[in-house]
């Protein structure tokens, strides 16, 4: 068992995470970002929830580039084969459910 204060959790570098849980083949972590990520497809399903701060989510749908704001508890799916990359405002927590071993 543990409890965690996300808006607490700091690392050395973007994007450095703890592991919270593997299941089944699937990890949920924690991550704490202050730069942007690069564009990139999942090898399956994502979970990305904010927990603290803001994040732009930009992503591609039918050959064309979107972004939308996500604030604090909201969160974007991005199915299997979808480009998508994350940049935040300043630094945020973010919570990433996926498959294990995945980017």
């Amino acid at each position: 068992m543990q409890f965690i204060s996300a808006k607490d959790f700091t690392a050395e570098n973007s994007w450095q995470a703890i592991t919270i849980a593997r299941m089944q083949g699937v990890s949920t972590r924690l991550h704490w970002i202050d730069t942007p990520y690069y564009w990139h497809i999942n090898e399956g399903k994502e979970v990305f929830v904010v927990l603290d701060g803001k994040v732009v989510m930009y992503y591609e749908q039918h050959g064309k580039q979107f972004s939308k704001p996500l604030e604090i508890g909201d969160i974007f799916y991005a199915s299997t084969g979808t480009k998508h990359y994350a940049a935040p405002i300043g630094e945020a927590r973010v919570l990433v459910i996926e498959q294990q071993g995945s980017i």
